[in-house]
This record gives C-alpha cells, structure tokens and sequence, in this order.
C-alpha cells in the first residue's frame, strides 16, 4: 500500500502525466476512471487492508517539506478526500487531519478544488456528503462507548469548522452547476435539529468581537428546512417581545389591557376586507406592531381568534386579491401559477424616466407616498385623466404591498398560505435578502434565464428557444422585431424593448441579444414598479438577519407549505379507519 504513503506516489500513480508541472482549473488530469476502480476495490477489501491503507495515509498527510510540483499538494488532496473508508468511526482522527489541511490551503487551490468537484461522478460526490455528514455526527453527538471514545473536547474543536468549510466547497460546486449536481436538501444534516439552535443562531447574531465561537448559522445550508423555520419562529418572539417591552414602556399614556400589548389586534368588515386590511397595516406600522402576535376579529361577530380567525383572514384576502377581476395577477394555464399583471403604464428601454418612475413609486401603504403627476399645460380632461391613473396606480401599489405584507405575516404567524407563485418570485423577494439603504433595483434577478421565463411562460420559453436554434434566416422567416407583446382585456399592446426597437428587426446575429432584453423585461423591468411594492411588504414584516440564510426554495416552503408529495413521507404519518396499508382499497 505504498501507494498512499506519500503525495508523490499518489500523483504519480494517478495523474495523467505524472511530469505534469501547475494544473488546470477546469481538471485536475487525473485518471478519474482508474481511481474509482482502485476505491471501489478497496471497498470490498478487509479489515486488515483498510487499516494498512489509513496508516499510509496518515504518513502521506502528516508529511512536511516535501519536494512537489505545483498543485499536486491539492491533487493529492483530491484524491485522498474521496476515499470511502472515511465513512468508519475508525477512521475519524486521519479524517480530521486531512480536512484541516484542505482549508489551510491558499485560496486559490480552495477554488480550483471548487472546479474539480464538480466533475465528480454524482455517487461519489453523495458518498463524500455523506461521510463529512457522518464525521460532524461523530463530533456534534459524541457516543459514549469507551472503545470509541474521542480525544477530549477542547482537543478537537476545530473539527466542526473544518467539515463544515468541505461541505462548504461542495456546496459551492454544486450550486455552480445548471442542474445542480445534488438536490439541495441532501447537504441538509437533519441531526441538527435537535441542538439548541436558538442560542446557535444569536451566537452568530452576536457583535461583540470577544464572540468568535463557531455558528452552523455561518453555513445555512447545512440546517433542514425545519431547523431555519425553529430559527425564524424564535426570531420572531424575540422581536415579538421586544415590541411588547416597548408597548409596555408607553402603556401609562395609553389605556390598553395588559394582554393586547402581545398582540397586533386587526378588526375588518368581511364587505371591505381589502380596504380595512389596508388600513389596519398602515395603523399597525405607524405604530411598529407588525411583528406581534396576529389577532384576528372581524365586525360583527363575536369571537376569540385562537387561530382560526387568522387562517380564515389569510384565506379570504388571497382569494380576494388574487380574483381575476382584480387584475392585479395573471394566471398562467400551462404553468399553473399566477404572475403580475404588466400594466399598460410598463417600464421600457427608457432607463432615466424608470429610474425617476422607481424613486417616486409608493412603496407601499406604509411609506404613504403619493405619486406626484407632472401635469402639462392642456386640455382640462387630460388633466383629469391622468389624475385618475395617478390614483389607481398608487391603489394598485398600495395592494401590492399588501400581498407582500401577507406574505410575511403568514411566514411570522407560522400559517400557509394557498399561493401559486413560481420560484422565480421568491428568487426576486431575496434580492437581495436584506433592503439596502438605496432603494435602487430591488427584486431584480440578475441574468434572467430561459429556465426562469418557463416557470411561468413555458410555451413563450419554448418559443424563444426555437427562435436560437433557428438554422434560417430569422429575419425573413418570422419577421420580428425588438419589442414585445402582451395581450390585455382582448387588445394586444407593444413595448419597445431598446431605443427605436419598432424598427430594428430581429437577425441571426443579434437574437441573443433580443432574447435576453426580453427575459429582462419579462421579468424584471416591466413589473419592477409592482414587485418593488410586493418586495418592500413582504421585507416590512420579514426583515431579518434570519432571512439571509433562506434559498429561494425555502422561502417557497415557509409561505406555501411542500409544493410537491412524498408519497413514502404520507404512508409513514398515515392512520387508516377500517383499513390497512395492503388493502385492495389503498393499494
């Protein structure tokens, strides 16, 4: 097992050119084949040869001064990491060196490792996830068999950060990927649940710069969707308790009951249930009592909200809001979710007057901005006219913020909400995941894609592939220009989507480009001033250093619930009356 006594012997063995001098970034010129067989049959080997193969390896890690050529430290390194006997307890203490010396490598071998990971066969990059998984375990819930007792704890801190820093190389190369080689939720450590994650996550809330403890928080991707929703839930009775402190501070020159200061207590009229939430939200932000405890009443009814009310308010607003005849939302048959309505005011090319248009927007009912008309010298119905659309254009905004709002109660409140969003719209409320002071480009997805159009347009993505992939003369054959189209109320409307685009026919040579106006128009540009509004809500209840460690996915589950079924996960929490699991009835 010479082999793996030395880094010199592993890239000697397992390198393409073994005179190789630097590397390149995209391959580590290995002979990738070879090495799998080699692991492979080491995995059926005994006992005995495992553990001849984990002292070698030891010597081959433990080695200083060694004569090497460039980037064969991380070659060997490479290799070494994907060993599959590093999933034995066994094993743990040459794992733990081997991932001390991967993160005290330069950066610039941490990002060429980044590169190599992601030509990886995908079960081997899983086995790898798996056994860091495994090695955090050990160390995270240390067993309390003698014979696998590990050095003390103060000896062996750094090995929590160590692993997370590997999966977070992993992660990295996997999220670099289109598709990602791994489903996100397999870099999940479920086990972490079970921590104290309160204290984890105000640990990495903490300032002070005596607070160097390590935080999972620093590596959100490493906690379950459940373990971010626990962390979201004590984040919100923290700022719940907060806010009542300061009710109670203020509570002499105001008479309220003891209890209502725990709560934000909102009274609607089912006949206005839009116009008095409106009103309630406006009330409850003056006075910064969004992030306390809903408590629903509605006009007229006696009642105590233990919930219920909540839930049924939550459901009649999205039922409301979302009705076609509001047309706020477009719903969109061939994907099955809704999608903001593109108002015939829509931004274009002109990016000075969208700048303008972004600035002045009402940004919600909260802000209480009123938009400002720039009224010409003409005709007094003209003047009237624009008036008008001034007024239901701040109305409409102003609805817009209010589904936001929604949206961050239901996540604050822990309801789910029947919303048909697609995941490009939770990509838009994380960008970015904290409202910046300049209140320029919020919900704007950089580099719009094909993929990101299809969730909501599938048949118009579709559309615009074929238009790449057009092998004639694009210009002659489809006749198209820089614009784009949409239909409303039966009357099919154009927008420019650069300067003079009417004129300027779409060609071989610039369809790239004209597709890529598109997507940021779609997408971005022609609804900026709506999801502006929707953005800023949603951000009014849900600010958060919490929110930073979501993926657009999880922010999806929290609002919505699953979107998909696991039929494995029902049959476990399934109770059957009458029945049983093999009835003919069930099968």
């Amino acid at each position: 097992m010479r082999t793996f006594d030395s880094y010199v012997e592993l890239c000697a063995l397992f390198k393409e050119n073994p005179h190789q001098d630097g590397a390149r970034l995209v391959d580590p010129d290995l002979k990738m084949d070879f090495l799998y067989a080699v692991y492979d049959a080491l995995r059926e080997l005994p006992n005995s040869i495992h553990k001849s193969v984990l002292k070698s390896m030891i010597n081959a890690i433990c080695q200083e001064n060694l004569v090497l050529r460039r980037k064969d430290e991380v070659r060997a390194m490479y290799i070494l990491v994907q060993c599959p006997m590093f999933g034995h307890q066994s094993s743990c203490l040459i794992f733990a060196q081997l991932l001390r010396r991967i993160v005290h490598l330069p950066a610039s071998d941490h990002q060429m490792l980044v590169h190599w990971l992601k030509i990886l066969e995908v079960p081997r990059l899983r086995s790898m996830v798996r056994n860091l998984m495994h090695f955090l375990s050990l160390r995270q819930f240390p067993t309390a068999d003698p014979t696998h007792a590990l050095p003390e704890p103060n000896k062996i801190k750094w090995w929590i950060p160590t692993a997370a820093r590997m999966l977070a190389f992993i992660n990295a190369a996997n999220n670099s990927c289109r598709p990602p080689l791994l489903h996100f939720s397999e870099l999940y450590h479920e086990a972490l649940d079970h921590i104290d994650l309160a204290a984890d996550y105000f640990r990495w809330q903490d300032p002070s710069p005596c607070s160097s403890h390590f935080s999972y928080c620093q590596y959100p991707f490493i906690l379950s969707i459940n373990a971010k929703r626990l962390i979201l839930t004590k984040d919100s009775e923290q700022q719940q308790m907060i806010n009542a402190r300061r009710s109670l501070e203020t509570k002499a020159s105001r008479q309220v009951s003891q209890v209502d200061i725990f709560f934000l207590n909102m009274t609607v009229r089912r006949s206005h249930l839009v116009e008095d939430s409106l009103k309630e939200i406006q009330r409850a932000s003056e006075r910064k009592e969004l992030k306390k405890k809903l408590r629903m009443t509605f006009a007229g009814e006696p009642g105590l909200d233990m919930g219920g009310l909540t839930k049924e308010w939550f459901q009649l607003l999205v039922r409301e809001i979302f009705d076609p005849d509001k047309g706020m939302f477009v719903y969109h048959p061939h994907s099955r979710c809704y999608w903001f309505r593109i108002p015939s005011s829509a931004r274009t090319w002109d990016t000075a007057e969208s700048a303008s248009r972004a600035v002045t927007a009402p940004s919600s009912p909260v802000a209480g901005a009123a938009v400002e008309a720039e009224l010409v010298q003409d005709d007094d119905d003209a003047v009237v006219a624009r008036l008008v659309a001034a007024s239901e254009e701040e109305e409409s905004l102003q609805q817009y913020n209010l589904i936001g709002v929604l949206m961050g109660l239901a996540v604050y409140n822990a309801n789910i909400l029947d919303l048909r969003f697609p995941s490009v719209c939770y990509q838009k409320l994380l960008s970015p995941p904290v409202v910046p002071h300049a209140d320029l480009h919020l919900g704007v997805v950089r580099n719009p894609s094909l993929d990101d159009l299809a969730q909501i347009m599938p048949d118009v993505a579709h559309g615009l592939r074929e238009l790449l992939a057009y092998q004639g003369d694009v210009e002659q054959d489809m006749c198209l220009t820089f614009q784009a189209s949409i239909e409303e109320f039966g009357a099919v409307k154009t927008f420019p989507l650069k300067q003079g685009g009417e004129d300027i026919a779409v060609t071989n040579q610039n369809r790239k480009e004209y597709v890529r106006l598109y997507l940021d128009w779609m997408l971005n540009t022609a609804i900026y001033n709506e999801f502006r509004s929707f953005y800023l809500g949603f951000h009014s209840v849900c600010a958060s250093n919490a929110l930073i460690m979501l993926r657009p996915e999880e922010v999806e589950m929290l609002v919505c619930g699953c979107p998909r079924f696991v039929l494995h996960d029902l049959r476990k929490v399934t109770e059957y009356d009458g029945y049983q699991s093999e009835s003919a009835a069930v099968q």
